[in-house]
């Protein structure tokens, strides 16, 4: 399956935030979509899941334009996770998660055997099981995280849209959610997610978007895009791009800020 975006504008109102952008994801890809603040990349979302209609351009999945799909269908294929949040009453891990199944449900349906099973299942991939009798505002903020992106999966979607998944989150815990995105694509995922540190390109990307302002962009592997001079260019500091060398042999760069 290939999610396809074709000289898009995107915006809110008579403002376009974006415009001319084109790329696509297939299924088992990762795209890292880089960028400062205000560039865009919470508006490029909200487009892609019809929060905001199409200025210009088109988005399709499988050639389909999707720009007249109900919500319920844009759903079943695509799945969003926001930055972790704390919701008004305090469910269980295991409701939350099951609250994923929404969309196949009928208007006054309650969730099945099997769709309990689907909702437990995605807790086992993500390994947090030991989570689902606990209270989702009482555990910390990166198994929050985890659980938002076990309620995304129980919607069965192709591709799944991430909001800055490791904000907030502390060093370990970072690295805990990078590698269970990783996990996902190997499963046949297509994962489109935002970051505010280049090194995630690096770790765990097919592609990445690096959205400047002014309408600037660039779109390619994380060795083409991921440079010196690019981040510069976005991000108004000097970075340099260090190597490292595994114990295994593989070679991991990662930025490094050169502070004045």
């Amino acid at each position: 399956m290939i999610l396809e975006i074709k000289d898009a504008a995107c915006g809110y109102g008579s403002r376009t935030v974006l415009s001319g952008l084109s790329l696509d994801i297939h299924s088992g890809e990762i795209l890292c979509i880089l960028g400062p603040n205000g560039v865009g990349k919470t508006t490029f979302f909200k487009t892609i899941l019809g929060f905001l209609k199409i200025k210009g351009g088109e988005i399709s999945i499988d050639g389909e334009n999707i720009q007249n799909w109900s919500r319920r269908k844009l759903a079943k294929i695509i799945a969003y996770v926001p930055q972790a949040h704390t919701p008004p009453f305090p469910f269980l891990v295991k409701d939350v998660v099951t609250m994923g199944r929404t969309v196949h449900l009928g208007m006054f349906a309650s969730p099945s055997k099997n769709d309990i099973a689907i909702a437990e299942r995605a807790m086992e991939l993500l390994e947090i099981s030991y989570l689902k009798d606990r209270i989702y505002t009482e555990i910390s903020g990166g198994e929050r995280q985890m659980v938002l992106i076990a309620r995304a999966l129980t919607q069965e979607p192709d591709f799944l849209i991430m909001d800055e998944p490791t904000s907030n989150l502390d060093f370990g815990n970072q690295i805990r959610v990078l590698e269970q995105i990783n996990r996902l694509s190997k499963t046949g995922l297509g994962i489109i997610m935002t970051s505010h540190f280049p090194d995630h390109a690096f770790l765990c990307s097919t592609k990445v978007a690096l959205l400047q302002r002014n309408n600037k962009f660039i779109v390619g592997s994380s060795e083409e895009v991921v440079t010196e001079e690019n981040l510069q260019s976005a991000y108004g500091v000097n970075v340099k791009i260090a190597t490292t060398i595994d114990k295994d042999g593989s070679t991991i760069k990662s930025c490094v800020p050169l502070l004045s």
